[in-house]
């Protein structure tokens, strides 16, 4: 059935590349075809908002849960500095990674597109993202503010502390530990419900982008974006490999079990989409829930891997395109600026794009090179979300494995051990 279900997501994401292809070709007019174009997004749109509905509930009962069976403070504390100590590696690599590349592969010389003026604005607000807002954006207002807007983070931290007191008081918090354990139950099978729709959003969302901006514009940027993912596949190699120094063996059937999530992040470039799938996919592992519903959710908040690998990419890009050369210090500060700045990404939209511009106007380098990667900025993102997948995944499969939670200490029969 799983193997079936990546089939189905694949055909649709094909399919949908052919109609939106064929659709753009038989509509000349650009509007004509945005109008055709936003008619797909309707169905892709109800898919996300669908998935939007469950994500709050589902992390705050999975995280209550897991915090509630861990039964004591040490045990948090230890899980979250081995995950923060993971996300931070995984972030300098990422960061780094993308660095190098840049520099190495030079998309940006001999650029045989018309650079927009250098006082052209780009309409994101890059002076709301700062460290100091990230830091104070952390703890709600109010925690059912956080999950009317999903602020993923802000429910975490809400869910640390109800967790930490229902831990605190025992027995007497075991019945509405229980309660919110039903939930968690019932919610997985809404998502199951939700997920069976999942081939026709991809479908859709493929159909809405090829019919709007056409294949061509891959072609236009073909140098940029073959060069873009050639490096985040040698990130995908590189954290593989660095999960294989901790999972041996296992870390191939963890590559094998996201590969749901990982096409879906990829065809609909949304993160929320996957997580669902990519929490049920790693109690197949097996990774208790314990950890999965502690580590996940912080994931998406500091282990955004493709996308930091991007702002580094992007940024050194913008600047051989306008041939600004930058030195070996300036590129290094600029990593350890984007090493803080890139952790307040977590809520805002266009999340990659508003942490490029406000590196741009940090380095004085022109905002208006934006311009030049906006409009393929779509394709980009689904690489970078399913990079984030791949990323996240690893992440809490190697602290699982630091925390002893093997199939045996979690209570995995020997023959679905096997399965």
């Amino acid at each position: 059935m799983s193997k079936r279900f990546t089939y189905w997501i694949v055909g649709g994401m094909v399919l949908g590349a052919v109609v939106g292809y064929i659709l753009y070709t038989a509509i000349p007019d650009p509007k004509a075809a945005a109008l055709v174009g936003g008619y797909f997004s309707i169905i892709t749109d109800l898919f996300l908002r669908l998935i939007k509905m469950i994500i709050a509930p589902l992390v705050f009962s999975m995280l209550v849960v897991g915090i509630a069976h861990m039964g004591d403070t040490e045990s948090i504390g230890r899980i979250g500095l081995k995950a923060m100590g993971w996300f931070i590696c995984a972030s300098l690599l990422s960061l780094s990674l993308g660095l190098v590349m840049v520099n190495i592969l030079r998309p940006g010389d001999n650029l045989n597109l018309p650079l927009p003026d250098a006082n052209a604005a780009t309409n994101l607000n890059a002076a709301s993202l700062s460290f100091k807002d990230f830091v104070t954006h952390l703890v709600p207002k109010s925690a059912v503010e956080a999950m009317a807007n999903n602020e993923i983070l802000q429910i975490v931290v809400f869910s640390l502390f109800f967790g930490v007191a229902a831990a605190a008081l025992g027995e007497r918090a075991a019945g509405v530990i229980k309660i919110i354990d039903e939930t968690s139950q019932i919610i997985l099978t809404i998502t199951g419900y939700i997920m069976a729709l999942a081939p026709i959003a991809v479908f859709a969302a493929m159909a809405a982008t090829v019919t709007t901006q056409g294949i061509g514009i891959l072609v236009t940027y073909g140098k940029y974006l073959i060069q873009f993912y050639f490096s985040l596949g040698i990130l995908w190699l590189v954290l593989i490999a660095a999960g294989f120094l901790f999972l041996g063996r296992a870390v191939f059937r963890l590559i094998s079990l996201i590969r749901e999530p990982f096409l879906l992040g990829f065809s609909t470039a949304s993160s929320e989409a996957a997580y669902p799938v990519t929490m049920a996919q790693l109690e197949k592992l097996p990774v208790s829930k314990k950890i999965i519903s502690f580590v996940l959710p912080m994931g998406y908040s500091f282990n955004l891997d493709g996308s930091m690998m991007y702002c580094t990419f992007a940024t050194i890009f913008i600047a051989q395109a306008y041939n600004i050369q930058l030195s070996i210090t300036q590129q290094v500060t600029m990593l350890l600026v984007l090493m803080l700045t890139s952790k307040g990404m977590a809520g805002v939209p266009r999340a990659s794009l508003v942490v490029i511009a406000a590196t741009l106007v940090t380095f004085n380098l022109p905002e208006a090179g934006l311009l030049l990667i906006i409009g393929i900025d779509q394709f980009l993102d689904m690489g970078r979300t399913a990079t984030n997948v791949i990323g996240n995944s690893l992440a809490t499969a190697v602290i699982g494995r630091w925390e002893g939670e093997t199939a045996e200490t979690i209570g995995i029969p020997a023959e679905a051990q096997a399965a």
